[in-house]
């Protein structure tokens, strides 16, 4: 069920519903993320991301490894990608 609703205006912009935004804890000068995937729309604030965001960016889509340190796995992967420059 839908939170609320915004319409466009004919210049392509909304307003944030009072409802999402004290959700989101958003408010002037916050900034908004847009996401599409699998056809769905996903709005966010920056700066917030869940944990299967951050592993989705630290492994890809493998799936979760049991007892894994996060500092370790960020540190190896920042070696990898940063090595050979």
């Amino acid at each position: 069920m839908a939170i609320a609703h915004s319409k466009v205006t004919a210049q392509g912009q909304i307003s944030v519903p009072a409802e999402v935004r004290r959700r989101l804890g958003i408010g002037p000068g916050s900034v908004l993320e847009w996401d599409e995937k699998s056809g769905h729309v996903i709005v966010r604030k920056v700066g917030r991301y869940s944990s299967a965001d951050v592993h989705h960016a630290l492994f890809g889509e493998t799936p979760p490894k049991p007892n894994v340190n996060v500092k370790d796995a960020i540190r190896t992967r920042m070696r990898r990608r940063h090595a050979g420059g």
